[in-house]
């Protein structure tokens, strides 16, 4: 085994603590990944403080991990020691099932296992990337191109294609009309690809002082989500609306928006169940629907269309000893707009 720092919560209510973990010996596949950066995600905060599910304590979080290999099995064609990698919300899945056939892994129907929080092969609970290594089989690593920052590389690997996903699969592009609710650490992502996409972005967001950022990151409209004003003179005006709020919003006034076989899709995981009314689906033969990450050669394909772009993540790069500050801070929505830690912070406590 592999004795690595890390940075865990041992309950709830407690705070992060540095703590060593065991990562397994690498097998003929695997990829040992020395993790320079780790993204913090609204779910970490979900997983970490039990308002998702029942967490596996003592927990480390961290799902959007950017790093360099350290080393590689010896069946590993992929990849060699060296290469700038990064690792996302799922380090296994079947491969047999239909949807594993598609390239759509995150949809597996057989044996899917995330990044941490979750029951590993040989029966382990996963540990995330707020640490200071990680091994990963080599079919659920991604190559980061040369030249990016591995920092703002980070998020990519959740917001990043959380947002690209539904807006591949939905065709945005040049003549689609796309609007972004909330412009936080995945909206403000959605802006900048839906523009390299070629659509036209609104942003919707209840917060006014992100207007200018919004004009900044590419959009070319800007709707105040507590105005009904706003929502009447934009009836009807969009093709695809991407929700990225945690709360509950008013899906009957989103969907007014949405033109003849407009879409809305659901990102965020509510505290109640999403509801609207009948009427509000049957005008303009709109859709109502959801997505879930992504998968690996998607995840890729992405990384690749922001480096072709020269799209990244807008982060604040933090210490490991500030991750319950952050966490504070995100949930008051002091951001802009991804916390991400710099594990070599992590490493000094055990020096």
């Amino acid at each position: 085994m592999i004795s690595v720092s890390a940075r865990a919560v041992a309950g709830p209510e407690t705070r992060f603590a540095p703590t060593m973990i065991a990562r397994r010996e690498p097998g003929s596949h695997d990829v040992v990944i020395d993790i320079a950066y780790a993204g913090i995600c609204h779910s970490d905060i979900e997983h970490a403080r039990a308002l998702r599910g029942r967490p596996y304590y003592p927990l480390v979080p961290g799902h959007e991990i950017a790093g360099t290999v350290a080393a590689v099995g010896q069946a590993v064609t992929r990849f060699a020691v060296g290469n700038a990698v990064g690792v996302g919300n799922m380090v296994w899945s079947c491969r047999a099932c239909p949807s594993c056939q598609r390239g759509l892994e995150q949809y597996c129907e057989g044996q899917r296992v995330l990044t941490y929080n979750a029951r590993d092969r040989d029966g382990s609970i996963t540990q995330g990337g707020y640490s200071e290594k990680i091994v990963v089989d080599q079919d659920f690593v991604i190559r980061i191109p040369d030249g990016m920052d591995l920092a703002s590389a980070a998020p990519l690997f959740c917001a990043g294609i959380t947002m690209y996903s539904p807006l591949r699969h939905w065709n945005a592009g040049p003549g689609m009309r796309v609007g972004i609710v909330g412009l936080g650490g995945l909206g403000h992502m959605g802006v900048k690809l839906a523009r390299a996409l070629g659509a036209e972005v609104t942003v919707l967001e209840l917060a006014r002082e992100k207007r200018a950022d919004a004009f900044r990151l590419g959009a070319t409209q800007f709707l105040d989500s507590t105005d009904p004003a706003s929502f009447a003179s934009s009836a009807a005006s969009f093709d695809l609306i991407i929700s990225t709020v945690p709360g509950n919003v008013d899906l009957d006034a989103l969907l007014s928006l949405l033109a003849a076989d407009g879409t809305l899709v659901s990102l965020a995981i509510t505290p109640r169940p999403l509801s609207c009314e009948a009427v509000s689906l049957l005008n303009n033969r709109r859709s109502l629907a959801g997505t879930r990450s992504g998968g690996i050669s998607e995840t890729q394909e992405m990384i690749d269309f922001c480096a072709a772009h020269g799209i990244a993540a807008e982060v604040e790069v933090i210490s490991a000893d500030d991750i319950d500050a952050a966490y504070e801070r995100l949930l008051r929505g002091d951001v802009r707009y991804r916390f991400v830690i710099d594990t070599a912070t992590m490493r000094l406590e055990f020096a």
